[in-house]
């Protein structure tokens, strides 16, 4: 079995990254989409979304770290994927996947899943284009706005040249609603020769075990659920590991703080730190009263003086 951790836009930095990889229970990770629209991007791009690239291409836990880009020219996106490979990269990701209006106006994300042929070229030019010692991998959702063209899409991405297919079990037009179609998967699995990674939905141990039991599959990849149950990854590796308690998320939200001292302007490190707090609150009810009591502060050390205080409450 592998986990990996997924690419969230805005969420899963470097430093979430740093802080997941830490606890345990990933295998990989895979950086947030660079756009690719219009141009060869330099070294400093990927390096804005993937400083790991400078470490050998691993979190600080060891973690391997692959690269996605997400475009919807094959010429261009291949030509970007050898930049990124000279860089160092351990792998090439490609998004099909993104739901979000501003991308699939632009030709890109999971628009491209009504066109079948289109995956196959974008995938096909990044494998011809890269050596072939660094993996090409994808991610794609059931389809755009019905799941009509699943299979083939499907087929289209691994005849291409993929080693792996990561599905997040619904449409471009469900989003994130609730549920997701873990049995769709199983015949993607069933149909295809190389690994079939199931992804969505996946809040706790108990929701591995159903996506498993229902997709067949032996690889998964988490998000919002590690967002908001920092210990889920370990959990799941070990069935019998506790969840983390109270105090010690906030311990990882100090730390997460430190880490962030790195990012410009105290402002996007308050933004980060309050995102944090209210994705907690899913798991962790004390969360939810600490957003209430910090959601209107600017200033990061306001902020994390509540988080001590809420220690001690």
């Amino acid at each position: 079995m592998s986990m990996t951790l997924a690419p969230m836009e805005g969420v899963v930095d470097v430093y979430m990254r740093d802080i997941l990889t830490r606890i345990g229970g990933f295998d990989l990770c895979v950086s947030e989409f660079v756009r690719v629209s219009n141009s060869v991007l330099p070294a400093s791009v990927y390096y804005k979304y993937c400083p790991e690239l400078k470490t050998g291409g691993r979190t600080a836990a060891g973690v391997p770290v692959h690269v996605q880009l997400m475009g919807g020219e094959p010429g261009l996106i291949a030509e970007n994927a050898t930049v990124v490979a000279s860089l160092g990269a351990l792998g090439i990701d490609l998004n099909f996947g993104c739901p979000a209006k501003t991308v699939n106006r632009r030709d890109a994300g999971a628009s491209l899943l009504q066109y079948p042929e289109r995956l196959h070229d974008i995938v096909a030019a990044v494998r011809k284009a890269v050596p072939a010692h660094i993996p090409v991998s994808a991610k794609m959702r059931l389809g755009y706005s019905d799941k009509t063209l699943y299979l083939e899409n499907a087929h289209a991405i691994e005849d291409a040249g993929a080693v792996k297919l990561t599905v997040h079990a619904r449409t471009k037009l469900e989003g994130y609603r609730a549920p997701a179609h873990w049995e769709f998967l199983a015949p993607i699995r069933e149909a295809l020769r190389i690994p079939v990674v199931a992804n969505g939905e996946i809040w706790t141990p108990e929701d591995f075990v159903a996506c498993r039991d229902v997709s067949g599959c032996t690889d998964f990849m988490i998000g919002r659920g590690a967002i908001a149950r920092p210990s889920l990854a370990l959990e799941i590796a070990a069935l019998n590991t506790p969840q983390f308690q109270w105090p010690e998320i906030l311990g990882l939200l100090e730390r997460y703080n430190d880490l962030i001292q790195a990012m410009d302007g105290p402002l996007r490190r308050a933004g980060r730190l309050k995102q944090w707090i209210k994705l907690l609150g899913r798991t962790y009810e004390p969360s939810s009263e600490l957003f209430m009591n910090i959601r209107r502060l600017q200033d990061p050390s306001e902020i994390i003086d509540a988080v001590r205080a809420s220690a001690v409450a």
